[in-house]
């Protein structure tokens, strides 16, 4: 049972911050608009912390990267623990890539359109490289960084610009394969994570499962456990909801054998977009 304080509105869960409105809830956390003392308005993402250890891996994980910059990056303000939350602090974004989905879906009756999707995605892509070049200082090494939680709901949107967040998860990594815990969301699980391993290429997996959904309305998988299990091994993608010029370039994408995927996100998306225009 989580020991965490019911939030409201007008409640001020650290000092300086008053909450506005639910922005949203799903999974564990919870969004909220909240308004600072000096009047900005910014986004407070609360996640129940029952475990201390877990807590601490998490707030190490956005700690690192939030010291990384890129303008397809959410800017993160702060990072605290209080009433039974990790609680973040960022910049205020108009919704998620999933948002506009459900948006597309409920107003047109159709998924996003290709040419939105491989914009968005291609933003999206130059942050996931960004991230996973072994460029950064940590402890005093070089190292890059999975997400290990690509998904359209951690896309942002400002305007026409996507940004990525949800950094909980991520990963420093010092070498193209490396043991790792068995985590992330079911659906966009790469299957070297199954095997409790991580690679340089997992995020590319999650953002081809992403194009898919964003791009036709569905996931290419259809029996993803609901959680992990070590002996579950990915089927074949079912690719009938893109085009036959797009499937072979997703199908790379989504190879089983990490090292057979796209040698960057930049480069799978730049080549699904070509293949959609012509």
């Amino acid at each position: 049972m989580s020991n965490a304080v019911p939030l409201r509105t007008g409640m001020e869960p650290y000092p300086g911050y008053r909450l506005r409105q639910l922005l949203g809830r799903g999974g564990f956390a919870e969004v909220w608009e909240a308004e600072t003392t000096d009047g900005q308005t910014v986004a407070l993402k609360f996640l129940p912390c029952n475990d201390g250890l877990a807590a601490s891996k998490e707030i190490r994980s956005i700690q690192a990267v939030r010291q990384i910059r890129h303008n397809h990056l959410i800017h993160i303000d702060q990072v605290w623990t209080h009433l039974g939350y990790i609680v973040v602090a960022m910049e205020l974004a108009e919704g998620s890539l999933l948002d506009l989905l459900e948006a597309y879906g409920s107003e047109m009756g159709t998924p996003v359109p290709p040419e939105q999707v491989c914009l968005y995605l291609s933003q999206a892509a130059d942050a996931i490289d960004f991230m996973n070049a072994r460029q950064h200082q940590l402890d005093g090494r070089k190292v890059a960084f999975q997400h290990c939680d690509i998904k359209p709901s951690n896309m942002l949107l400002f305007g026409d610009s996507v940004k990525l967040a949800d950094f909980g998860l991520a990963s420093p990594t010092t070498a193209a394969l490396k043991f790792h815990r068995r985590a992330g969301t079911m659906d966009f699980i790469a299957p070297e994570v199954f095997q409790g391993r991580l690679s340089d290429w997992t995020d590319q997996y999650a953002l081809a499962v992403s194009y898919c959904q964003l791009r036709g309305g569905r996931m290419p998988f259809a029996d993803t456990p609901d959680t992990i299990q070590r002996d579950y091994v990915r089927p074949t993608p079912d690719l009938s909801m893109v085009s036959e010029k797009e499937r072979p370039i997703i199908a790379r994408a989504l190879a089983t054998v990490p090292q057979n995927r796209w040698p960057s996100c930049t480069d799978f998306i730049s080549r699904v977009s070509q293949a959609v225009v012509d």
